[in-house]
């Protein structure tokens, strides 16, 4: 039997795992059975506390849906960080690895500040071509690889359909990227709908996505931070960060992490 704990920041759902004893190893299919929401527990991904292998408190592992090991997700690092709290007792500002690098967390009550990697690979107006149709688009890496595409209303897009053409173009293989669709909302304030990859679908929210979203639109709008970002669940989300034209530092993600429910399950 496995003991979970079910999360989710803004929407976004997750199943977190104590695996500090190291004695858990979970397959693609076992993990995609867990995620399942008819045959499983239900999830967007699947995150696993884990000791740490070098400067920090503990070791985050986050899966998608999929079965597929990511680099980082922004929502499930807020959960995590509640998580750590909770059931290693860790304190209210904790440090943690993940492939893309240390992350570090602070707890204000339902609420959990992250300090991001720095982002990478930023790249302006990108001509692509989607069947017969020509968009501009913008990417960046705010710890996975993000495409940001600049709509006028958010709720008219398809996001499963454009989504999926854009995440799977040659342009981005092999790996791919996330793609997020924003809509300016005010001087400092937009909308954002997620296609993830993993997932293969449209999310009520991505923290990394949220990221993405805002520093393309403090870098093509010259406005300076922090940045609302609302997502698709309706949670506002802030994102602060030092800029100097094109290049982002002391980078934060603030949004909420809940608890919703414990349990067992067979594997």
């Amino acid at each position: 039997m496995l003991r979970f704990t079910k999360m989710n920041g803004a929407g976004n759902d997750f199943i977190l795992i104590d695996n500090r004893a190291g004695d858990i190893h979970l397959n693609r299919t076992q993990i995609a059975r867990l995620c399942d929401r008819h045959r499983g527990i239900g999830a967007d991904g699947i995150l696993l506390l884990e000791n740490p292998s070098d400067h920090a408190d503990f070791r985050m592992r986050y899966f998608n849906a999929d079965g597929g090991e990511a680099e980082m997700c922004g929502n499930g690092a807020r959960c995590f960080a509640r998580f750590a709290n909770k059931a290693a007792g860790a304190k209210d500002k904790i440090s943690f690895e993940t492939p893309a690098g240390v992350i570090s967390a602070e707890l204000a009550g339902d609420l959990v500040i992250l300090q991001m990697t720095e982002p990478t690979d930023l790249r302006l107006s990108i001509s692509l071509r989607i069947g017969a149709e020509k968009r501009i688009v913008h990417f960046i890496n705010s710890g996975v690889p993000h495409v940001v595409v600049p709509v006028a209303q958010v709720g008219d897009v398809d996001v499963s359909r454009e989504g999926s053409a854009i995440r799977y173009h040659e342009m981005f293989s092999p790996k791919g990227a996330n793609v997020n669709f924003i809509e300016k909302r005010g001087v400092d304030k937009v909308a954002v709908r997620t296609y993830e990859r993993g997932v293969e679908d449209e999310t009520l929210a991505c923290g990394t996505g949220v990221v993405a979203s805002a520093l393309v639109f403090a870098v093509t709008e010259n406005v300076k931070g922090p940045i609302t970002v609302i997502a698709r669940g309706g949670d506002e989300l802030r994102v602060g960060f030092d800029r100097i034209d094109k290049q982002f530092r002391n980078v934060t993600l603030t949004g909420p992490a809940e608890f919703a429910f414990e349990g067992t399950i067979e594997i």
